[in-house]
């Protein structure tokens, strides 16, 4: 699987500093807080119980993740593909989640790790409504470890530089792109996606 051993790795990457280490901590702080509160997007990953690991996408105003507590987020999940993917890896996989929180502007992103079971509380629900409507669950994920991971990344990609951003028309929409891929359905233009998309939100 690798051309690397385990016993090889260090040959390789040198001891990490001890700050490193240390900066990881079981509940969120004031810092990991308000990072969270800042940030309108994130990548929550999840595994199943055969090992393979799904990451989606997640987005909503500033702050869309409620920090109910230091040990406990809550997410309110939005209309999407559908595939319930991440759902599915929690009732029959562990549990266990990671989200990297991402806020424009800044390098740095956060790590969360924790366990996540779905709720369908009808009065949080109500107190998460959206883009007029109401999540039709909540990810409420019991926070294990946070940490703060360097800008590198995000630096060597120049992700918020303006000189890097792709013109839309370079890349068919996704909508024609999957008609290619499927034959199913019929392809909509950018424009026809953009329209629908915000009707969906």
């Amino acid at each position: 699987m690798t051309d690397v051993a385990a016993d090889e790795l260090r040959t390789i990457y040198p001891t990490p500093h001890p700050r490193v280490i240390a900066k990881a901590r079981p509940t969120l702080d004031m810092h990991s807080s308000k990072f969270i509160s800042l940030s309108p997007f994130c990548v929550l990953a999840s595994s199943g119980p055969d090992g393979t690991v799904d990451a989606s996408p997640r987005g909503g105003g500033v702050g869309f993740v409620r920090i109910a507590s230091p040990t406990e987020l809550q997410m309110p999940d939005r209309p999407g593909n559908n595939r319930i993917d991440t759902f599915q890896n929690l009732m029959a996989g562990s549990g266990h989640v990671q989200l990297i929180f991402f806020v424009p502007g800044i390098d740095d992103t956060l790590r969360v790790s924790g366990v996540a079971r779905l709720i369908k509380d009808p009065e949080l629900m109500a107190s998460m409504e959206e883009f007029g409507k109401l999540p039709r669950a909540v990810l409420s994920i019991t926070v294990t470890e946070a940490y703060f991971h360097c800008g590198k990344a995000l630096m060597r990609s120049k992700l918020w530089s303006p000189e890097v951003q792709v013109k839309r028309s370079v890349m068919p929409s996704i909508s024609e792109m999957v008609h290619d891929q499927t034959k199913l359905g019929e392809p909509m233009t950018q424009e026809q996606i953009d329209v629908a998309y915000r009707q969906q939100l």
